[in-house]
C-alpha cells in the first residue's frame, strides 16, 4: 500500500444547489398511487402520511442547516480496499480519552449518532465525569451515504469489519470499545472475531441468536410475550429482507429516480422500528426524518445501501455465526425487533451487563440520546481510569 492509499483526508458535506433544486421538482411531479379506504399503515407505507411528508420536504425543509451540522463535525475519508469511506472522528478534550466506535444500520446513516457525540466526547459539560470521555469515531457503512458504493461484489459484513479495523488502526486507536445496533451490532461482532485483542467491550441493543430452544420450555409470560412479538414480526414485515437479500438492484431503479418512493420505503421502516405509540413523530422529529430521507436522496444510495443484504446473504453470513467472546453489554429497548431472554442470549454472547431500557425501539441514539449515552458510559465504567489506548 503507498503512503498515499493510507492517506486520511479531510471532508465536507457539500451537495449542489442543483441537486436540490431536482429534489423538489421531483417531489412536486410525484404520481401517487391508490389505496383502499381507511388502509393504515397494513399495506405498508400510509399515502396521506407520505404526502404530508413530501410536502414538507418539498416547500418548508432547509437541508443547507442539517449540512452545517454535519460540517461541525470533523470528517475525514479514506480509501481501504478499494473503496473509499466516510467517517466522523470526534477527538474529546480529556486527555486519554477512550476510543469508541459508533456503527449504524439500515436504513440509518451517521445522523442516527449527531445528538450523541459531543455528550460522550465532552461529558463535563454534560453532567458527567471527565472520565467518561471517549473519542468518538462514526464510519458511514460502505454503499451509504458519503462512503463510496462499492463496485465490486463481496462487500459483506466481515468485509466491513475488516475495513474499520484498518480504519481505527490508520487513527492510532490499537485498542478500543465498539457499539451497534442492526448491521452494527453485526459488524460489531465480527469485529470482536477477527481481532478479539483489540477490543475492549462491545455494546449493542441489537442481538443475533438461535431463539428459544426445547429445553428453554415452559416460557415465562414475558418470554412468551416477546416471543409472539418475534413471530409476528417474522411473519408480516420480514418482506424488505426478501427483496433486499435477492434483487436490490431493481429495488433501486425506483429509490434512485423517486423521492417520494425512497421516503415511503424508509418511513415505513420507521413506524414500525421505532417506540412511537402509534404517532411516528412522537418518537423522531419530522426534520429529523427528512434530514435522514435527503441524505440517502442527495448521495443515490437506496440501492447500494440495500446491496449489503445481498451481499451477506451471498456469502452465507447470515447463519449464526461463532459467540462473541468479548464483554457485552447489553441494553434492551422495549420497541427493539429482536428481544429475548438473557438466558437465551448468553449462548451467543459474554454478557456482562444487561439493561432493561424504559423507552426506545431500533434506533436507540436517535430517540432516546441521553438514555443511550448514560448506557454506554456506565457499561464501559470499568475501563473509565484506564490509559489512553492511541497506539
Amino acid at each position: 500500500m503507498s503512503a498515499g492509499e493510507a492517506e486520511i483526508v479531510p471532508f465536507r458535506v457539500a451537495v449542489d444547489e442543483a441537486v436540490l433544486v431536482d429534489l423538489r421538482e421531483r417531489l412536486v411531479r410525484t404520481r401517487w398511487p391508490q389505496q383502499v379506504d381507511d388502509a393504515g399503515w397494513g399495506y405498508g407505507a400510509n399515502l396521506g402520511y407520505v404526502q404530508d411528508l413530501c410536502r414538507t420536504w418539498s416547500t418548508d425543509y432547509d437541508w443547507r442547516a442539517t449540512e452545517r451540522r454535519l460540517n461541525s463535525f470533523p470528517q475525514y475519508t479514506t480509501v481501504i480496499d478499494g473503496v473509499r469511506l466516510h467517517f466522523l472522528h470526534a477527538v474529546s478534550p480529556v486527555p486519554d480519552a477512550r476510543p469508541l466506535i459508533l456503527m449504524h444500520g439500515w436504513p440509518s446513516s451517521v445522523l442516527e449518532f449527531l445528538d450523541v457525540i459531543e455528550p460522550l466526547t465532552d461529558p463535563e459539560r454534560h453532567g458527567a465525569r471527565a472520565a467518561d470521555a471517549f473519542s468518538v469515531v462514526v464510519p458511514s457503512l460502505p454503499g451509504y451515504a458519503w462512503s463510496e458504493a462499492p463496485r465490486s461484489a463481496g462487500w459483506h459484513d466481515g468485509r466491513i469489519a475488516a475495513a474499520f479495523l484498518e480504519v481505527m488502526s490508520r487513527l492510532g486507536y490499537e485498542r478500543f470499545y465498539t457499539q451497534g445496533g442492526d448491521w452494527g451490532a453485526m459488524i460489531s461482532a465480527e469485529l470482536t472475531r477477527l481481532a478479539p485483542q483489540r477490543i475492549r467491550g462491545f455494546h449493542t441493543s441489537f442481538l443475533v441468536t438461535a431463539g428459544y430452544q426445547a429445553e428453554d420450555e415452559p416460557l415465562s409470560p414475558p418470554e412468551q410475550r416477546s416471543e409472539d412479538a418475534r413471530l409476528r414480526y417474522n411473519a408480516t414485515e420480514r418482506a424488505y429482507i426478501a427483496l433486499q437479500s435477492t434483487k436490490p438492484d431493481s429495488l433501486g431503479f425506483g429509490l434512485a429516480d423517486s423521492p417520494a418512493a425512497q421516503a415511503a420505503w424508509i418511513v415505513e421502516k420507521l413506524k414500525k422500528w421505532t417506540d412511537n405509540d402509534g404517532e411516528l413523530e412522537s418518537a423522531v422529529s419530522r426534520s429529523s426524518i427528512l434530514d435522514l430521507l435527503t441524505t440517502y436522496w442527495v448521495t443515490n444510495t437506496g440501492a447500494s445501501s440495500a446491496r449489503l443484504y445481498y451481499e451477506t446473504a451471498a456469502a452465507g453470513r447470515m447463519a449464526l455465526l461463532p459467540p462473541v467472546r468479548t464483554p457485552t453489554s447489553v441494553a434492551v429497548f422495549p420497541a427493539e425487533l429482536n428481544r429475548v431472554a438473557r438466558r437465551v442470549a448468553q449462548r451467543q454472547y459474554n454478557i456482562v451487563r444487561w439493561t432493561e431500557m424504559e423507552r426506545g425501539g431500533h434506533f436507540p441514539a436517535w430517540e432516546q440520546p441521553a438514555a443511550f449515552v448514560a448506557d454506554v458510559r456506565a457499561s464501559f465504567a470499568d475501563g473509565a481510569t484506564g490509559i489512553g489506548e492511541r497506539a
